[in-house]
């Protein structure tokens, strides 16, 4: 009888883990060089390749994108800012990015796309120098007399100026002392209204609605 030679069953092997499946593409691109398009720089892949959160990817360096989103930002004053590539769509992800433009850029990003989400809205800045907080009729309609969310204070949505109560918008530019913006609160408080001739204040006490001012107008 001769020796049969017998067929091995195949060793199973394990699949391998996420982890494994990339750590051969990870350790490559750590000794993987490119050449920025901006710059035009050889660079470092590791350190120096900007990463544009998980919508593209292109060989930018992270020095140059950070020149390029703060001109941007403060020269175009543009919010939706794309990728630089070419034929590339995409925009930059700010959250991807705030840890690459720092807190202040990060900031002024945040700000410019704000102010673009309320383009067509009527809007106002708070009148008071310490504050000027920006102000946005969600509502609609011809806003007025309004308070400040930031400071809480009185201002007037029409004339884009303090609150200037019992005085008109066409009134607000003028010097007016603090016994005429005392008189203001006053006349606000009790309602009184002007005559539309002279433009002096009465006040009804009592009988008919026909009243008549200081000059015999007929208010």
């Amino acid at each position: 009888m001769g020796n049969t030679l017998q067929t091995l069953p195949p060793i199973p092997q394990e699949e391998p883990t996420p982890q494994q499946q990339q750590r051969p593409s990870d350790s490559g691109d750590e000794n993987q060089e490119f050449t920025c398009e901006i710059c035009i720089e050889p660079t470092s892949y590791l350190d120096k390749k900007f990463r544009n959160s998980d919508k593209c990817s292109h060989p930018f360096c992270t020095d140059c994108m950070i020149k390029y989103i703060r001109v941007k930002l403060e020269d175009d004053n543009v919010g939706h800012i794309k990728c630089p590539a070419f034929n590339c769509d995409r925009t930059l992800d700010p959250h991807a990015c705030a840890s690459l433009v720092g807190e202040s850029l990060f900031v002024r990003w945040c700000d410019v796309l704000c102010e673009d989400a309320i383009v067509g809205l009527n809007k106002c800045y708070c009148p008071y120098s310490d504050c000027s907080a920006l102000i946005v009729n969600e509502c609609g309609g011809n806003a007025k007399k309004c308070s400040c969310s930031k400071c809480k204070r009185w201002l007037c949505f029409e004339c884009k100026r303090v609150w200037h109560a019992g005085f008109g918008c066409e009134e607000s530019g003028e010097l007016r002392d603090g016994n005429d913006v005392a008189f203001g609160r006053l006349v606000e408080q009790r309602k009184w209204m002007r005559c539309p001739r002279c433009r002096h204040f009465v006040e009804l006490v009592a009988g008919c609605q026909t009243v008549k001012c200081r000059l015999f107008h007929f208010a």
